[in-house]
This record gives structure tokens, sequence and C-alpha cells, in this order.
């Protein structure tokens, strides 16, 4: 018997004063979370959160979702909440993810309206709200590869000198990632967590993880999605147009050159890119979740292709192709 759900069920019945609805999952989540659409009598719908308080963020996940309301974003609504069993009743975003909806002929619209939201939120969050995106925290998430992806999953026990080489690799990304302006970085920015709704796309969930950080973060999550892949073309001119609006939209200054912000870009793709490696392996040995381990080898594909093509990144490519990783 599922007791969290049943307890969730009772109290979606108190705070709705609805005594009769139907509640099935939702959606599925890497985390400890897990949402259920709640459908009435008249088909309403809201979303019930089922969010374990001693795992998951919540108190930021209602901080994050008041900030970006205030910056006019479509997030989910937070209805009621039981802070201290971890039950939050939402406003439903509807089931049309950007993922599947994706194609040729919907990509340039969809992330046009995602890019549009991205500047919002980077122009209207500001420092003092959310915690810093720190060398810590960025050292950490590349970690996640180095011990989930080459250790747990590969099995490898690196040498003296590959050890260094990783380090030395993981230090050079990591000082890109500080040189960058820092902004509201929602830190997992992608089509699985981008809506398409009637009103206002994109709806935007998963932002609880929201900080301060590195200007191209959210940018590289979007349009070098884990989950789905373009043509480097196809990038190079989103991530032109992007420029221009950051210049526009006072994100970053008229001076900052094209070239350097590709570079900011494609550098800051590894570093993430390193990290959701680790966190599709965590989720195999640690969560019992083996379906993310599909999307390691096009996540894969790009950190060998920026790696190989910066002459700073070599050793660090090199290292990568002799422990197998391609």
């Amino acid at each position: 018997m599922d007791e969290r759900l049943e307890q969730l069920t009772q109290w979606v019945k108190t705070v709705s004063g609805q005594p009769e609805f139907d509640i099935r999952p939702a959606s599925g989540d890497a985390s400890f979370r897990r949402y259920f659409r709640v459908t009435y009598p008249d088909n309403n719908t809201q979303i019930a959160m089922d969010s374990p308080p001693e795992k998951e963020k919540n108190p930021e996940f209602v901080k994050i979702a008041e900030l970006f309301q205030q910056a006019g974003l479509h997030v989910p609504k937070i209805l009621d909440r039981d802070m201290d069993r971890g039950f939050l009743l939402l406003s439903d975003l509807g089931n049309r993810q950007y993922l599947p909806e994706l194609t040729e002929l919907t990509v340039e619209r969809l992330y046009g309206d995602a890019m549009g939201a991205l500047a919002s939120f980077q122009v209207c969050i500001h420092e003092a709200d959310i915690p810093a995106y720190d060398h810590a925290l960025l050292a950490d998430e590349m970690h996640l590869f180095r011990d989930w992806y080459l250790k747990k999953e590969k099995g490898l026990e690196l040498a003296e000198q590959q050890a260094v080489t990783l380090a030395d690799g993981f230090e050079q990304l990591a000082q890109m990632a500080l040189a960058q302006p820092s902004v509201c970085v929602h830190r997992d920015y992608h089509s699985r967590n981008l809506m398409i709704c009637d009103l206002q796309t994109p709806g935007i969930l998963d932002f609880q993880d929201a900080v301060q950080g590195p200007v191209t973060y959210d940018l590289v999550s979007l349009l070098k999605d884990c989950y789905i892949s373009w043509p480097q073309k196809n990038i190079l001119d989103w991530v032109k147009g992007y420029h221009e609006l950051a210049i526009q939209s006072g994100i970053i200054v008229k001076e900052t050159e094209l070239e350097t912000f590709i570079e900011w870009f494609e550098w800051m793709g590894v570093q993430r890119h390193l990290k959701a490696i680790g966190i599709f392996s965590r989720l195999k040995h640690r969560d019992e979740k083996p379906g993310y381990m599909n999307d390691i080898p096009r996540t894969m594909v790009y950190v060998l292709d920026v790696c190989s093509r910066y002459d700073a990144l070599q050793p660090f490519h090199a290292l990568l192709i002799e422990l197998g990783c391609e």
C-alpha cells in the first residue's frame, strides 16, 4: 500500500472541499518528488505534488515559484500547501511537454518562446533572491561524472596522471563558467521541463534548484538538450539570436563579442553535460532508474565535439578517448 499517496489523497479532499475526484500519476520525475493529476467531477484539474520534506527543497520550490510569477513567467500557482508533510496543490499546466512536439516545423516558434522567457527571468530575478552558483557547486557537479559514470558505471580506477588531467579539465571548465556575467539560472531548462500551454507558452517546471550563475547555462540546456539534438548550424544561429537579445535586454554588455559568447556557451555545455552523464548514472545505480542511460550517448557526443575543437581542452578530450568514453 502507498501510504503517502493515501495521505495525499485525504489531504486533497480536505483542502479542495471535494469529496470525489480521480487522482492518478501525472508525470515521472528524476527526483523523489511525485506528481498526480487530480480531476474533479466538473473536469477541472489540479496537480498534487508529493515531495518528501527530508529529501526535497520544498521551501525553495515555493520561493522560486513566487519569484518567477512576479517576473511574469508561467509557472504552477501554489493553491495550497502542507510544508510539514511535503504536500502541495498546484495549478495544472497540462500535459503537452515540449519534447514530443519539437519538430523542424515547430522548433523555431517553441525555442523562440523559451528564449523570450529565459531573457525575462535573467532580467527580472536578482542576486539577492537566490544562492550563488559558486566554484564548489560547479566542481561537485562535475565530480558526479567521475564518481558515478567513470568509477561506478564503467568500473574505472584512474591512474595518478589521469586523475590530474581530469581535475585540470574540471578546473578549466569551472573558471570559464565563473568568468561569465551572472544571472538567474533555472538549472534544468530543457524540453522535459517546458510545457506548451493555451494561454502562455512555455509553462516552466522544476525550477526549485535555481541559482545565480553563468549567463549561458540555461541557453545551452535548451539548445543542446540531453533528450533531443539539432544541427550545429541551427544551434549557432539560435545562439547568435540570443546574443543579440541579451545585449538589447541589458543582460550582457554590448561589447561582448559573439565569438566570446559562443565560447562561453560551448564550454558551459561541457560542464553541464558531464554533470548530466553523472546524474544519469547515479539514477541507474542509486535510484534504480536505468532509463536515463539511453540519453548518455547523445550527451557524450556534445562533450567530445566541443573538447575536440578547443586547443585548451585537447588533453581533456584525449583522456576521455583513452577512458573509452566515445
